[in-house]
């Protein structure tokens, strides 16, 4: 009998551990990204704009293909126009399948395709590399292939559009890790990267943390006037009251 309450205890403390194990990886480990994972994407690009000076949310067309939130570091890949010769498989995506490969868990990769050639960034394989990696999601100033391998893989994939198309033959890779410009917005190696339905904010990772605090403020006032407007029935009022709409 005892050694059946020894085994018992010893399986308790084993489902606890796993328990904890599993409750701590759904939690992210940087405070600051646990903040942005809270805040709503409209407050970040609020925050930006009042903290930088400057519109950091991406164009209209960037949107959620898989998945519809991304929070996390970028990590930057670029790829231009290519004649067929300096396209090969190799050439075409070096860049990006190094910035994949040497990822570390938690980033976003931010990868821009120059021109308005309508083909695919990523498809199933690099998904995959970068789900191993424990990639955050991807962002591509482009398009995306392979829908359903990547939904099954629960990658989320921000991008410009939805196209079967090849970069093999039409694309080469130039440089990874350096200043980009996606969806419009100057984006850095390690700036924050906060994408939701409302679509993507860049945050600069010298103003990260005051931005972080800005969005919170903002998210804080906008929770007391929900129940102010219900109350007195009133948008106009409610706007004079905390000066924001």
């Amino acid at each position: 009998m005892k050694k059946i309450h020894v085994l018992i205890g010893g399986l308790s403390a084993f489902v606890l551990l796993v328990g904890f194990q599993q409750a701590s990886k759904s939690t992210p480990a940087d405070p600051l990204m646990a903040g942005f994972a809270k805040s709503t994407v409209a407050s970040v690009a609020d925050a930006v704009d009042q903290v930088v000076g400057q519109r950091g949310y991406m164009n209209h067309d960037m949107r959620p293909r898989v998945g519809n939130k991304i929070v996390g570091r970028a990590a930057t890949a670029l790829v231009k126009p290519a004649t067929p010769e300096m396209s090969t498989p190799a050439l075409s995506t070096k860049h990006s399948v190094e910035m994949i490969d040497e990822s570390q868990p938690g980033e976003v990769a931010v990868i821009v395709m120059d021109g308005e050639v309508d083909v695919a960034a990523i498809g199933g394989l690099m998904a995959t590399a970068a789900k191993s990696r424990g990639m955050a999601g991807m962002v591509l100033d482009g398009g995306v292939r392979d829908l359903a391998e990547i939904r099954a893989l629960g990658l989320p994939v921000f991008a410009r559009y939805i196209s079967p198309g090849t970069a093999v033959g039409r694309y080469a890779s130039v440089a990874k890790n350096i200043e980009v410009t996606c969806g419009g917005i100057r984006v850095r190696t390690g700036d924050v990267i906060v994408a939701g339905e409302d679509g993507v904010v860049v945050v600069p990772k010298e103003k990260e943390q005051e931005v972080l605090k800005r969005a919170q403020e903002i998210d804080d006032r906008e929770t007391k006037m929900v129940p102010f407007i219900k109350q007195f029935k009133s948008l106009g009022q409610t706007i004079v009251k905390f000066n924001r709409i």
